[in-house]
């Protein structure tokens, strides 16, 4: 069963990735030929600034994915590492419950802003792109990420794997 999940979670980990890299680069082209637009024409994109930010937002929103799944999101360690071996370990997966818990509120409370945005058609000024999409990928990725940190915990702690999903030595 944890070989599935763990199998299920690499599928995830290379969509994610993917997708994550694609919105980069979709990025840096949508920048890229506004510069050649501006420089060269001089006619800027008027939508581009819009779109490029929402890019960016998928991109970092998918791409956290990946760092949640290997334990290596901003934490302030110093001290922790400092801590007794167990201790260590229990502060950590402190650490972890506290970071599932604020992904499942935040995507709690951005919930009803996301169905606002849908309901009403609400878009951006100036490439006139439908709100709800990069909005939507604040929670959608809260979500993948508290979704793979609780099972990296389980595959850790219950199954006997480690995050790549050998075992403990």
């Amino acid at each position: 069963m944890i070989e599935a999940v763990v199998q299920g979670v690499r599928w995830l980990l290379v969509f994610t990735r993917a997708a994550a890299g694609i919105l980069l680069i979709s990025s840096v082209a949508v920048n890229f030929a506004n510069i050649i637009g501006r420089y060269f024409f001089s006619v800027s994109i008027p939508w581009a600034e819009e779109i490029m930010l929402f890019l960016m937002v998928g991109c970092v929103f998918t791409g956290c994915c990946a760092v949640a799944w290997e334990g290596r999101q901003i934490r302030m360690d110093v001290i922790v590492n400092m801590l007794p071996p167990k201790l260590r370990e229990l502060v950590n997966v402190l650490s972890e419950l506290v970071l599932i818990a604020t992904a499942a509120a935040v995507t709690a409370f951005a919930w009803p802003v996301i169905t606002q945005l849908a309901a009403f058609d609400e878009r951006s000024q100036a490439a006139n792109f439908p709100l709800v999409i990069p909005q939507a990928m604040v929670p959608i990725g809260y979500t993948l990420m508290a979704l793979l940190v609780a099972v990296r915990l389980m595959v850790r702690h219950g199954g006997g794997h480690d995050r790549a999903g050998g075992t403990h030595s």
